[in-house]
């Protein structure tokens, strides 16, 4: 199948039919008991971020109370990217109480939970149910022998077309293959396998299940016909009860167990919802539902999605089923956007003053667009789409001794907004052209960040500075399941700030010529990347003790 074929709805009739046949709760009954309840009058989201686990309450019209508490990504090796699930928990419990501690009158009323979370990230559980080392994250890129090893071993224009994508790094496969390879006691101990948001699901309800997004971006699953690929699972050589059962978004996969309310304050008996990949949580939480609208989602890791009404994947892209019925989702992700300018307050000025960004923003606007020719290639924990190259790393290039911190720090938000902007290119040339851009998430808040971005796009962006994200998107969702909100518009109770930007002609004019230069950068130093890597490879592989391994109690620290 090429690359520009398309396939209508009704010809991916199968995962639609799985996607659709979701579970509806009348929300004046008990899903456990059957007994009559009060009329529930909230919904709750949660969302497992890179940085943080974040809580959101609402009511029918309002968001009542938000919450968060912030946890670490680490990167023990170079291209390592891990978490920790059980901190993930404890975070959800603190939120979940301090949330019903600020509403309680909520506490009762819950008519039914959502949890969205990065995609596709790993947790290896074992036959407890307890995790057996750190998360592997989506953006991780240690696997990249075993991803060599999968391309050989599977006819790769027949994975694109019952996936939607050749294999890559972000896919499950060969980071399972890892673990495998150089974590024998882990895999042996290995009983399931879940992504971030699902193993929260799980603590929750008890309920082991992967929800549809987890599936369709792991690389072996059918976006068609709903069905694991065999032939993958054979190379991986594991049982297949280790995959538990695919479920729709809005799906209900359980309730709140007695053991979880206990330890959260919740009533037992709420029903969960599968839940969703955050950043198509988020498309919805910006009220996309339309053909033809785009969002930039300035997180951890920078995501682009282009709302859809067709299964036509492109192989410099990822695939997404939304949330919404019948429409779909391209999505472009950079492993390092947000990511990379908390690293260089953190690590470079090693400041964390509650007003930095604000003053970085300051000094950075005295600096003209361009900053000066210094441009930055912000790969620097490799880079997905539409590279797809893990060996690829961040580079300053026209740095000299006239350039400050201002300089520095406009070159890294800039570089950010070149990585989005070469994803829109992509898009264009395979005929998706925007016909309206949103923005959303942390970057979203600094207005000079978003007025950069419509400088460098050359297009009006409207952006939500105080918007919650892929908290309100799961939310709503589960919500809309629930029968709290009866039209997807309603999402747009909530969408009452922000802030419109249009592009400023001379800008936009300097970013051209800057942007042509970074889209040079890159193919004529990517030889160069792999000798570099080399030589940290040679030289971390001399200093390892025999026998080393990477065990959760080594990174639990």
């Amino acid at each position: 199948m090429s690359a520009q074929a398309g396939v209508r709805p009704a010809q991916g009739e199968a995962i639609r039919r799985r996607r659709d046949e979701v579970r509806t709760l009348d929300t004046h009954q008990s899903i456990r008991t059957g007994q009559e309840a009060p009329r529930a009058a909230y919904t709750l989201g949660i969302d497992i971020g890179t940085t943080a686990v974040k809580a959101i309450l609402l009511s029918e019209r309002d968001i009542v109370h938000q919450s968060s508490a912030t946890h670490s990504l680490r990167s023990p090796q170079v291209g390592w990217a891990e978490e920790d699930a059980e901190q993930w928990w404890a975070n959800t419990l603190r939120v979940v109480r301090e949330t019903l501690e600020a509403a309680p009158e909520a506490a009762g009323q819950i008519a039914a939970i959502g949890v969205s979370g990065m995609v596709p990230a790993l947790v290896l559980l074992d036959g407890d149910g307890r995790p057996l080392r750190a998360t592997i994250q989506q953006n991780d890129a240690r696997a990249v022998q075993e991803l060599e090893e999968v391309r050989d071993a599977l006819d790769q224009e027949r994975l694109f077309a019952r996936t939607g994508g050749y294999s890559n790094l972000q896919h499950v496969l060969p980071r399972l293959l890892w673990v495998r390879r150089h974590e024998p006691e882990i895999w042996a101990r290995t009983r399931t396998v879940l992504g971030s948001y699902d193993y929260i699901n799980y603590a929750l309800t008890g309920v082991r299940a992967l929800e549809m997004n987890w599936a369709v971006e792991s690389g072996m699953y059918d976006i068609r016909t709903g069905e694991w690929l065999d032939d993958s699972l054979a190379l991986l050589g594991a049982d297949p009860e280790l995959l538990p059962p695919v479920r729709p978004s809005g799906e209900i996969i359980g309730a709140v167990t007695e053991a979880a309310a206990a330890q959260t304050g919740l009533t037992a008996g709420i029903p969960v919802i599968a839940g969703s990949a955050d950043h198509v949580a988020s498309t919805l939480a910006a009220g996309i539902t339309e053909p033809g609208e785009l969002l930039i989602k300035f997180g951890g890791a920078g995501d682009l999605l282009y709302c859809m009404d067709e299964i036509r994947p492109d192989p410099q892209l990822f695939f997404d089923c939304h949330v919404f019925p019948d429409a779909y989702l391209l999505n472009g992700c950079m492993a390092s956007s947000g990511s990379l300018v908390k690293w260089y307050a953190e690590q470079m000025l090693q400041d964390n003053s509650p007003d930095l960004f604000r003053r970085l923003d300051e000094e950075a606007a005295r600096v003209a667009p361009g900053a000066d020719g210094l441009i930055i290639l912000p790969y620097f924990l490799g880079e997905k789409t539409p590279i797809f190259d893990p060996q690829a790393r961040g580079v300053l290039m026209g740095l000299t001794l006239s350039h400050t911190r201002g300089h520095i720090f406009r070159a890294v938000l800039e570089a950010v907004i070149y990585g989005f902007r070469h994803h829109i290119e992509v898009l264009e040339g395979i005929g998706c052209r925007a016909t309206r851009v949103l923005a959303t998430n942390g970057g979203a808040k600094s207005r000079f960040w978003c007025q950069i971005a419509a400088d460098v796009l050359g297009t009006e962006i409207r952006a939500y500075p105080g918007h919650p994200g892929s908290a309100l998107g799961v939310a709503f969702l589960a919500g809309k399941t629930a029968g709290l909100y009866r039209d997807w518009k309603d999402i747009e109770r909530f969408l009452t700030e922000y802030a419109d930007y249009r592009p400023i002609p001379a800008h936009t004019a300097i970013y051209d010529e800057a942007y042509a230069v970074y889209r040079e950068l890159y193919p004529l130093l990517k030889p160069q990347f792999e000798r570099v890597n080399a030589l940290y490879r040679d030289r971390t592989e001399a200093a390892q003790p025999p026998g080393a391994s990477t065990t959760k109690g080594e990174h639990a620290s």
